[in-house]
């Protein structure tokens, strides 16, 4: 009989990335002791990036291993939605195309929802997704801002020969506050790291690890990897050692990304499980207002998948910036003058936005099944002057993962953009579709016609009078140099 457990996941972390020395050498001023931790780099979110977007495109990267046809649910987990009443999870979900039957859910308000959103599913004993997702905001000048990144991992479960199955799992709920963010705040307020370490991690966590091992009837001797992230440097090394555990503690992946909320648990679970080998056990344990113990057991190691990149990949695909300004202003945290040409309505026509949906959610075109010409947006009749046919002869047809390239390209610097300057250009689709795109994480040798794109999800624009946030489809070059 075919096991149930994880059989495909995926990363992402956004192409951004700030040496710590930067942003130490930047408060030196008022804060000097803020360089004895700036080694590495973080990750940071562009300005159109957010939970929703690295959400989709942690997605993508996991569901290449697995089939999005028999998903049933999705869930998205974030300490940093940027609605407070719109389903995030139901935007993931169309930006998918995942079937219309499926059921979504968020989860947030805690370090551990990733953990515990897996742990539901994994108990639900469905075919599901479960995707992690967030980008917190230190205060400026804080030791938070060096050590916070952003990132998503995305876990597709169900039946067959899974990579990792759920042997035992142990929680306990407790009203331990170690640090809060009142709703419309934001930065989060902490309490003292020792009195969190010695009161939260050290006395919380071995409990729940030692009934989720006895449940398993094994002990932390047979444990291979231990995956604990937490904002505490240092914490995990010390439950280790009062757990008398003896294994490898899994990277946390601060070298390159930082800490990335409710998501860095999953994404370091996702780096911890390409590095493993079949028959292997890990032990994943989630912090926040009590403790999630889950015990896996390795499965079959997967054949490589083309353009899978995995959490390995995605921190390789780095775009360095010397710019701390640009991080303050991609994350709110400094107001800046952009003239007159920044005083533009952004009203989004949510009638319109609705019936095209079907295209411009998912990025799909349509093929004329008369004369094979690829169009999008959709018109009525096909665009071909010799044929116009009408949209009833039309094949639907997603140029998400279609290759593309670069066809003419601008560099503007007179239009606002919150990241000048706005690169846009033509994008010639493989299969013959071509249309006007914007071009981003454009590195700072630029990009020249030619070079080879894929596309991703990103925040179109933002309704700074009413809050509503626009996503589409944009494109970006496949190498930034």
């Amino acid at each position: 009989m075919a096991e149930f457990g994880i059989i495909a996941h995926g990363a992402y972390v956004p192409r951004l990335r700030l040496d710590r020395k930067i942003i130490a050498e930047a408060h030196r001023w008022m804060a000097p002791g803020l360089g004895e931790g700036a080694k590495g780099a973080r990750a940071f979110r562009s300005w159109d990036e957010d939970c929703v977007t690295m959400a989709v495109e942690a997605a993508r990267d996991g569901l290449r291993g697995a089939d999005a046809r028999k998903i049933a649910s999705v869930t998205v987990a974030s300490t940093t939605f940027p609605y407070a009443d719109l389903q995030h999870s139901a935007i993931v979900a169309d930006a998918l195309r995942l079937p219309s039957s499926v059921r979504s859910l968020d989860m947030a308000s805690s370090q551990r929802a990733g953990v515990s959103a897996l742990l539901q599913a994994l108990r639900m004993g469905e075919e599901s997704l479960v995707i992690a997702s967030d980008a917190p905001v230190g205060k400026p000048g804080s030791a938070r801002e060096l050590s916070f990144g952003a990132g998503a991992a995305a876990f597709a479960l169900g039946r067959g020969e899974p990579l990792a199955r759920l042997v035992s799992c142990h929680s306990r709920t407790v009203g331990f506050v170690d640090h809060f963010r009142p709703a419309g705040e934001p930065f989060d307020y902490f309490w003292e790291d020792r009195w969190v370490r010695d009161e939260g991690y050290l006395a919380l966590v071995p409990p729940v690890v030692e009934a989720a091992l006895r449940e398993a009837q094994m002990t932390i001797g047979d444990v291979k990897t231990l995956v604990m992230p937490s904002m505490l440097r240092g914490a995990a090394p010390a439950v280790a050692r009062q757990m008398g555990f003896k294994g490898a503690l899994a990277s946390d992946l601060d070298k390159d990304c930082g800490y990335s909320g409710a998501a860095h648990a999953l994404l370091m679970f996702s780096a911890a499980l390409d590095e493993a080998s079949p028959g292997e056990r890990i032990l994943l344990v989630g912090f926040g207002q009590g403790v999630d113990a889950l015990v896996f057991e390795v499965g079959k190691k997967p054949a490589p998948i083309a353009g899978r990149r995995g959490v390995a990949g995605a921190l390789k695909d780095a775009l360095p910036t010397d710019s701390y300004l640009r991080m303050l202003s991609f994350y709110g945290n400094i107001e800046l003058e952009w003239g007159m040409r920044a005083e533009k309505v952004n009203k989004t026509a949510l009638t319109e936005q609705y019936r095209s949906s079907h295209q411009t959610a998912g990025f799909v075109a349509g093929r004329c099944r008369a004369c094979g010409a690829i169009q999008f947006p959709q018109l009525q009749y096909c665009v071909t002057p010799t044929c116009r046919a009408g949209s009833d002869q039309f094949d639907q047809l997603s140029l998400v993962d279609a290759p593309a390239k670069l066809l003419t390209h601008t560099a503007d610097w007179l239009s606002y953009h919150p990241a000048p300057p706005l690169h846009v250009g033509f994008v010639q689709f493989d299969n013959g579709a071509r249309l006007m795109m914007e071009v981003v994480d454009v590195g700072p040798g630029g990009v020249e016609p030619g070079a080879p794109l894929r596309m991703v999800m990103r925040v179109k624009e933002r309704d700074a009078a009413r809050g509503y946030v626009r996503y589409f489809w944009k494109s970006t070059p496949l190498d930034i140099g």
